[in-house]
């Protein structure tokens, strides 16, 4: 009795085996892909940033060099001219490098004027980015290095640069750069998409507390 029981033990795990077999390479398959994956993220923050903006309505434009930055403001621009957004009085912050970016493009605008005291007539806001998360497709604005804030909230459309190299994957890691090594500002802005708001009955309404429109190049 004891002989045939493991006899029928014998065969059936021989008969088990090609599928063990094909499982554990399944499970391999299944790590190889996830590391792959993992890897890839690391690789790809900007991809990854872009995927997570253009989740909650932003728009983003993968852009190299300064040329290739001014020909992807002209165009936002341009787009937006021809809708109700108007788009032809600029504010720009007092970044040099935006002010430069602007002198480069081919446009036909009304104003362009460096955080206006009359913010609230402009049509456009144009800022860098000191950071931005790439798990949530947010951008950080640090008003100790740029005086941005009122042109990143106040005109119906917020048009912002950053560097690849300045997208983080978390928030930690965004922190941790902005600090490097020094206090962190008591004005940091977290942008996530355009302004929205939700009334008591759920109703989602664009653009109530800040631009309606985020447009984002990212500089690689």
């Amino acid at each position: 009795m004891n002989n045939e029981i493991l006899r029928s033990i014998r065969s059936h795990l021989a008969a088990s085996a090609p599928h063990d077999a094909r499982e554990q390479v399944s499970r391999r398959l299944t790590q190889i892909n996830a590391d792959l994956i993992s890897v890839d993220l690391r690789q790809s923050a900007a991809d990854l940033f872009r995927l997570n903006l253009e989740a909650v309505n932003g728009h983003c434009v993968i852009a190299q060099g300064d040329t290739d930055i001014a020909r992807a403001l002209t165009q936002i621009i341009a787009d937006l001219q021809k809708t109700n957004l108007r788009a032809q009085r600029i504010a720009i912050s007092d970044n040099p490098i935006v002010e430069r970016l602007m002198y480069l493009t081919d446009l036909e605008i009304e104003a362009l004027a460096i955080a206006p005291n009359d913010i609230f007539s402009y049509d456009v806001g144009i800022t860098t980015a000191q950071a931005a998360i790439a798990e949530t497709g947010t951008l950080v604005l640090d008003s100790a290095d740029e005086r941005h804030r009122l042109v990143s909230l106040v005109p119906p459309v917020h048009i912002a640069i950053v560097d690849a190299s300045r997208i983080c994957e978390t928030l930690g890691e965004a922190l941790s750069l902005l600090r490097n090594g020094k206090e962190l500002s008591r004005a940091v802005t977290f942008v996530t998409g355009p302004s929205r708001t939700a009334d008591i009955e759920l109703t989602l309404t664009v653009g109530v507390h800040g631009p309606q429109e985020l447009y984002v190049i990212i500089n690689r």
